[in-house]
């Protein structure tokens, strides 16, 4: 027992482990780990090569496995093992994620990696599963990585210590700025478009030349993004070239109106294809960056559907490997830059695409650059390359000299070398003590098969060493000299840019950079065909639109326990003001009015009418008309109808009601009326300055009628001179008009007197 209890107590107590730290420093320290290698191992770019991690080591396992473009294919399974087992440990799904972007061509605009299979496609569709596709790189990629066997940089451990990746790729290729890059870190974000590799090798040439270039003069030469799907950036060239001097900003993307097969010119370039008879339909060829074209399609679609777009007949996808998306208007008299406009405002054919130059620097160091300080950094990092190169280089050529030298040695005395082997039981010390060679040169010449020895050539050697020699030189003034190494950078560049030139399919300028013509202005309404609409109301809420304008005493059907509510017309165009009983108001579209066949459809379906509240009023707006609003505490005052539309089917509270209130009159006020007539329930007339209604377009109001016993039960206005008049009874219906109203006439507030003979016994004016 005692032996046992010793070995227990000589255990590590766990709870040894444990700091007292405050929890707040200990949270702060923490995170700001994760923070910094959110930042700097996953989300940044690098300004030098342009890739992520996840990116870098995919294509570094692709060049480990050979994948070079005249190779064959691997499956993409191989790769994306060997990459989170020997240097990103991440989910496998992430890293093939990444690996198929590379390889979409509506994804990047040089494409790093070329697929073979199923790799998605501009719809929205997902690559098939890894076990199913293959891969290899793309020549892009491998100028990209260029010179990773010349000491060119760094090469660190991997997360496991067993294998060695490089830092960075040293390659001429500018794919930061060629193919882009987006991410989210940790209280900072990046988004950087693609770009013309002929454009952006001009400014950078334009840089080593003048260093102190103005940034105006980089943007005439470095025109702006260029897209993989093409497309058109419509933005001012001032607002493109303030977003790159200071590394944010935006663009504004729209879809391309092309029609390849028009008849004209100006067709071809409008997107329109005549179709005979006064028919046309547009064509667009080329959409924004990162749409995808199903969910479009659909986002049209519905569009239509609900009656968004009415000028817009239908919208068919006629895609193969290229893109044509066919518009159809509703009737040939469509506006074309009107039906351009609207689907412009109304869906995905205009985005915008946020500029965020932010990336690491070589220290590592994330910030935000403007075009000439990301050019400035990039040239930096390549003439560092060069040097290392250089120096790399002069390292072999030393190397190789001491071993040319040597065999130079070996040929003149070729029977003596061979003799010491033979004879001499230590001949690399005979041989370095008679000929002052070198271990290594002699190792050399030990190493040497006897056919070699045969055909060592005194000429060949000799010719060898003054190459080498001359080459040297070469390197060693190229390292001495700084303006050496920009004019053999410009002249790299300007090799590279024949390979990418606008005159190649690959280097080609894709997406089209031109301000767009100012926007024509139009509204909804403009786009709604103009017919006349009989509006239909029940009490019980059912609404529904007849065409043509009916009759309003006709009578119409409505359902069991349901009666008629409110009958008026309108256009297809007009707005409809519905007034409930809790001073809110709603609005709705005339246009948007279920058929009259049946009963139509509850308009709670529509707008968010609560189910305790009753439709006191249903009227057409008219621009500047004023309504009369009261509640039935006797408070009221005047509202303009523009100020009363609500742009959600929530409403616009207007009239502030407390406790149990209720809204009781709304009436327009016509232009000529210029006094206000107020009864109430206890048959008390009082008539008003129609001056002393204040105009709101929110409140209670003021006092328009003072009550002891009930509340109002009805007002209106009307023009003194005509008198006031009112419906009498009977089936005649005869209106009997008073124009001695002066008795009746006292300030607003007044309690008021009992109405003139012949007044209707419920109190209504109507």
């Amino acid at each position: 027992m005692a032996a046992d209890n010793t070995t227990v107590m000589d255990e590590p107590d766990p709870f040894d482990a444990i700091v007292d730290a405050p929890f707040d420093s200990a949270l702060s320290e923490r995170y700001l780990v994760y923070a910094l290698s959110t930042i700097t191992a996953r989300s940044l770019p690098d300004l030098r090569d342009g890739l992520k991690p996840v990116h870098r080591r995919l294509l570094w396992a692709m060049r480990q496995l050979k994948l070079n473009p005249t190779d064959a294919f691997k499956k993409s399974a191989r790769v994306v093992g060997d990459v989170i087992g020997k240097y990103h440990p991440h989910g496998d799904a992430s890293v093939y994620d990444a690996m198929v972007r590379l390889a979409q061509d509506f994804a990047l605009r040089y494409p790093l990696v070329e697929g073979q299979g199923n790799f998605g496609n501009i719809d929205g569709d997902n690559a098939a599963a890894y076990r199913y596709t293959e891969a290899r790189l793309t020549k892009t990629a491998l100028r990209l990585m260029e010179g990773l066997d010349e000491g060119t940089v760094d090469f660190i451990r991997t997360y496991n210590g067993e294998e060695r990746e490089p830092e960075i790729f040293p390659g001429l290729f500018p794919n930061l700025l060629a193919n882009g890059s987006s991410g989210i870190a940790v209280g900072m974000a990046t988004n950087i478009p693609s770009h013309n590799v002929a454009e952006v090798v001009d400014a950078t040439l334009e840089l080593i030349d003048n260093p102190q270039v103005e940034h105006a003069r980089l943007m005439e030469l470095f025109h702006g993004p260029d897209f993989a799907t093409g497309a058109l950036v419509v933005d001012s060239p001032e607002t493109i070239a303030a977003a790159y001097e200071t590394g944010r900003g935006s663009f504004r993307l729209r879809a391309r109106f092309h029609a390849a097969e028009a008849s004209t010119d100006k067709d071809r370039e409008a997107g329109i294809e005549r179709l005979g008879g006064g028919q046309w339909q547009l064509v667009v060829d080329q959409i924004p960056y990162q749409v995808q074209k199903g969910k479009l399609i659909e986002q049209i679609a519905a569009a239509i559907a609900d009656r968004k777009l009415p000028i817009l007949e239908d919208v068919r996808d006629e895609s193969d490997e290229n893109i044509r998306i066919v518009f159809v208007p509703r009737s040939r008299n469509v506006d074309p830059e009107l039906l351009k406009e609207s689907l412009y405002k109304l869906t995905d054919l205009e985005t915008r695409f946020g500029l965020n130059l932010n990336v690491l620097d070589a220290t590592r160091t994330p910030m935000v650059m403007g075009l000439k300080e990301l050019l400035s950094n990039w040239v930096s990092s390549q003439i560092e390359i060069l040097q290392r190169r250089s120096r790399h280089r002069l390292d072999q050529i030393a190397r190789r000299l001491e071993l040319v030298e040597g065999y130079i040695v070996a040929f003149l005395n070729l029977d003596r070398v061979i003799e010491i082997i033979r004879y001499e039981d230590d001949p690399k010390a005979v041989m370095m003590e008679e000929f002052s060679l070198t271990e290594r040169q002699v190792e050399a010449i030990l190493n040497m098969r006897l056919r070699s020895l045969r055909k060592l050539e005194e000429m060949e050697l000799r010719q060898e060493k003054d190459d080498l020699l001359k080459e040297q030189d070469d390197l060693e003034k190229l390292l001495g000299s700084p303006a050496r190494q920009r004019t053999r950078l410009k002249r790299d560049l300007t090799k590279l840019r024949k390979e990418y030139g606008p005159d190649t399919a690959l280097g080609a300028r894709r997406t089209l950079i031109a301000e767009a013509e100012p926007m024509v202005e139009f509204s909804m309404e403009a786009m709604i065909e103009k017919e006349p609409v009989t509006v239909i109301l029940s009490q019980k809420g059912w609404v529904r639109g007849a065409k043509g304008h009916l009759p309003l005493d006709q009578e119409f059907k409505y359902k069991e326990g349901d009666a008629q509510g409110f009958v008026l017309h309108a256009q297809t165009t007009d707005k409809l003001l519905l007034v409930t009983d809790t001073g809110r108001f709603f609005t709705l579209g005339a246009d948007k009015l279920p058929g009259a066949r049946g009963f139509g459809e509850p308009v709670r379906n529509t707008l968010d009418i609560d189910a305790g509240s009753q439709i006191v009023a249903a009227i057409v707006h008219r621009p500047k008309q004023r309504l009369l609003l009261a509640a039935d505490t006797g408070k009221g005052f005047a509202a303009n109808t523009d100020d009363l539309l609500a742009e959600t089917r929530k409403g616009r509270q207007v009239v502030n009601l407390k406790g149990e209130a209720k809204l009781q009159v709304v009436r327009p006020i016509a232009a000529e009326d210029d006094h206000v007539a107020v009864v109430g329930d206890n048959r008390k007339l009082v008539v008003f300055n129609l001056e002393e209604l204040p105009e709101l377009a929110r409140g209670q109001g003021v006092q328009l009628q003072r009550y002891r016993d009930g509340g109002l039960s009805d007002a209106i206005t009307f023009k003194l001179e005509d008198g006031l008049s009112w419906t009498m009874g009977g089936k005649e219906g005869r209106t009997r008009t008073e124009n001695e109203m002066w008795q009746w006439k006292v300030a607003r507030g007044g309690a008021g007197r009992m109405p003139p003979q012949g007044f209707p016994r419920d109190n209504r004016f109507e």
